[in-house]
């Protein structure tokens, strides 16, 4: 006979989240709404899921005796970012439920060992070579041609990391900047440049009953290397979508994530659709989920790590989230701080704020985000733009 499921994690239990940014906020607040405990594990003491938890524990994710103690408070621990030693998880998996798992996590934030998973269980991605050296990478370059992009296997978000290779004289300059580490080499990946349409992501949450309920694929356009825009419906073929749906749900499977998850993918030209990313947590295109259907991606992070049903992600109307960075209170590059005009920007009908408590505007850093719900998706674009535009006095 299959084993029994584990038991629920009923409202009133204790949930780790380990991350202080704001998507641990977000999750924070859903749980809280649901009647839950929370309390964030993070590296420093002013974060956004500080505000929205009912404890943080402070200390260095590679302390293994900090991270156990701390689990001992705990039913069970999430996690909201992936660039946390995947040591960290498996401390905290000694003493409590990790969900996902934390060879989920091992897998997905170092992208050799993620190309790696995606060959082997026939997951379609752009070509692409593993690079320990500057003879891998030349060779590298011989296989793929040129252009192509060198990305360093870790800790890479929003661009950080990477760099286009346009030409022969771009190679040796940019495994100079990517490929010597302060210890020696670092690993990095070359991948085929691929001409795309257009990107799509697809969010989805797994139960610990392997059920999977999908929100609908977001349309997300970038600035700088970091997403700009996303909206829903993407406005693309039918096949399409089914096809990035489905192939979401396979990698949710494989991995065997119970938790939310969220697969990046490249359109191409003819139709194709190719993994670039996997996210094992909730994700920024997935923000608008907050008021476009009827459960959030944090809330179904909070059913999912908890082993309650899963909640419908449909859509209600169109929307679109627009990325609101540092860049706001610098407008035009001025240098000077002002805060923006945020009344202006809640004038234009169907947008809503939301600001993540950081303390301190940076360019490119995400400080919040805008939504608008419309009747098409192209409307909520024109809402979220104009209210970031108004907002910065631009």
């Amino acid at each position: 006979m299959p084993a029994a499921a584990p038991p629920s994690i009923p409202p009133g239990a204790t949930l780790g989240i380990l991350g202080g940014g704001q998507l641990g906020a977000m999750f924070a607040a859903a749980a809280r709404r649901m009647g839950y405990r929370v309390e964030a594990i993070s590296d420093v003491t002013d974060c956004p899921a500080a505000r929205h938890s009912d404890r943080l524990h402070v200390g260095s994710y590679d302390d293994g005796e900090f991270l156990a103690r701390v689990a001992r408070s705990l039913d069970v621990v999430t996690f909201e970012f992936e660039n946390v030693p995947a040591a960290a998880g498996r401390a905290l998996a000694a003493v409590v439920p990790v969900r996902p798992h934390p060879d989920v996590l091992f897998t997905t934030q170092d992208r050799a060992r993620e190309k790696a998973f995606l060959v082997r269980h026939g997951f379609a991605c752009a070509p692409h070579r593993v690079v320990r050296s500057r003879d891998d990478l030349h060779a590298a370059v011989r296989d793929l041609g040129l252009p192509a992009v060198l990305k360093t296997a870790a800790f890479g978000y929003d661009g950080k990391g990477q760099a286009k290779l346009a030409g022969p004289g771009d190679v040796d300059a940019a495994w100079d900047v990517l490929g010597a580490g302060p210890d020696g080499p670092r690993e990095l990946v070359l991948e085929g440049w691929i001409d795309f349409a257009c990107e799509i992501s697809v969010v989805a949450a797994r139960g610990l009953d392997g059920r999977t309920a999908t929100f609908e694929p977001s349309r997300n356009a970038h600035a700088h290397h970091i997403l700009d825009v996303s909206s829903v419906p993407a406005g693309l073929p039918e096949p399409v979508l089914g096809a990035a749906v489905q192939t979401t749900e396979e990698i949710l499977a494989a991995l065997g994530v119970v938790g939310v998850a969220c697969v990046e993918f490249f359109v191409t030209r003819d139709g194709r659709v190719l993994v670039n990313e996997i996210a094992p947590r909730t994700h920024n295109s997935g923000h608008l989920t907050i008021e476009a259907c009827d459960t959030s991606q944090f809330e179904q992070q909070v059913r999912a790590v908890c082993g309650l049903p899963l909640g419908s992600p449909r859509l209600l109307a169109p929307a679109a989230m627009a990325n609101v960075l540092g860049d706001c209170w610098q407008p035009a590059g001025s240098g000077v701080l002002r805060e923006p005009d945020w009344a202006a920007a809640l004038a234009v009908p169907g947008v809503r704020l939301h600001l993540y408590g950081k303390t301190e505007p940076r360019p490119g850093r995400k400080m919040g985000h805008l939504t608008a719900l419309a009747d098409t998706a192209d409307e909520a674009i024109e809402r979220v733009r104009l209210a970031r535009r108004l907002a910065s006095r631009a």
